[in-house]
């Protein structure tokens, strides 16, 4: 019902005063009633206020009844109004063209008082509910929103504070998790709609990508200081422990969904890529030894965004190295450590993951020396 007035308004168009007049008064003693004269003119007043049910006449000068209900319903600000045919015309044909249009009714000429009268209240109340129940589902809609982006916020700050844990424990710092997910969504975007890659990589997968990618070495939790701190190189037997890191992050994923009793889209990429970015094309990673497309796609990208960002990053058993020299390593691991296909794209990006290596660049060595000593 139109909230401008108590009583619901309705628009009455005919191109003779005497049918205005007659029907005006049937009406007015319920209903707010606006009469028009022509198409044109009642476009015109439904422009400045909504009623809430036209009756409308079909044979009219310059602009027929048909017309006008066209154009309420092209409207999307009219198409929801009900429009009852008021028409002399009795043939079936121009009955159902009416209601072809979209009319809610058809009444034939002469017009019968009761009947009119009856018509009217029931698609005045027909609007009622109607409005009242999109009313409810847009309510709904919003609501349904709200809890969507309230999980999604859980969602995010599950994944980083679990990734600030394995920070912690580690030599590693929260910008190299920044620019790795920033790597894997370059290199997804860049290949979603390459053949080999299109199916996987909707926009989705890309954003449950992008926000799992922190999580990468989340298994780095379950390894021993003195082998996780590691100031040097490590000795075979410490290698091995090192590497459960992947399996380990990949079981405690696996547990977390046991717990919530049921399979959730971000854990199954987080899972991919805790367990498999260690992985080689070539066979010789681990933990698995998968090859080829046995390794899914996810763990692909972050094996390319983990080890670009390892060389470039300053480490307490290694040096910096330049963009040009992770570029290199990089390509030399064609078909070998890396999907060929993954590295031509990083090969196309290559400026684009130098821009985020400069904007989320760690901070030099003196300041970080100062920040602790603050």
């Amino acid at each position: 019902m139109n909230s401008s007035t108590q009583r619901p308004i309705v628009l009455v168009v005919d191109d003779v005063p005497a049918n205005l007049q007659l029907i005006s008064e049937l009406l007015r003693e319920l209903y707010h009633v606006r009469i028009a004269t022509s198409g044109a003119q009642a476009l015109k007043i439904v422009d400045r206020t909504i009623p809430d049910l036209i009756l409308l006449d079909v044979m009219m000068p310059e602009m027929d009844g048909y017309e006008v209900c066209r154009r309420l319903q092209q409207n999307p600000q009219t198409r929801d109004v009900p429009v009852m045919f008021l028409s002399a015309r009795i043939q079936h044909e121009d009955e159902c063209q009416g209601f072809a249009l979209g009319a809610a009714d058809y009444l034939f000429k002469p017009i019968n008082p009761a009947i009119l009268l009856a018509r009217v209240q029931t698609q005045l109340r027909l609007k009622a509910t109607t409005d009242l129940l999109r009313s409810h589902n847009a309510y709904l809609d919003q609501e349904v929103l709200a809890r969507t982006r309230e999980l999604q916020a859980t969602h995010d700050v599950t994944i980083l504070a679990l990734a600030s844990l394995a920070e912690t424990r580690d030599n590693e710092t929260g910008n190299h998790l920044r620019r790795t997910q920033h790597y894997v969504r370059l290199l997804a975007e860049k290949l979603s709609d390459h053949p080999r890659f299109s199916v996987h990589l909707d926009d989705q997968s890309i954003e449950l990508m992008f926000k799992s990618a922190p999580l990468h070495d989340i298994g780095k939790v379950g390894i021993a200081d003195h082998i996780l701190l590691k100031p040097g190189r490590f000795e075979p037997a410490e290698f091995e422990i090192m590497k459960t890191h992947a399996q380990l992050g990949y079981q405690a994923l696996v547990h977390a969904e046991e717990l919530l009793g049921a399979q959730v889209p971000f854990l199954r990429i987080a899972k991919e890529i805790a367990l498999c970015h260690h992985e080689k094309w070539d066979g010789s990673g681990y933990p698995n030894g998968l090859a080829g497309d046995a390794i899914p796609v996810s763990a692909r990208l972050m094996a390319v965004a983990d080890v670009y960002d390892a060389v470039i990053s300053r480490r307490v058993y290694k040096s910096q190295m330049c963009h040009e020299k992770a570029f290199a390593i990089i390509c030399e691991g064609a078909g070998r450590h890396f999907d060929p296909d993954v590295v031509a794209a990083f090969i196309d990006l290559e400026k684009e993951f130098e821009r985020i290596a400069e904007r989320y660049a760690d901070a030099p060595a003196e300041d970080a020396l100062e920040a602790l000593a603050g």
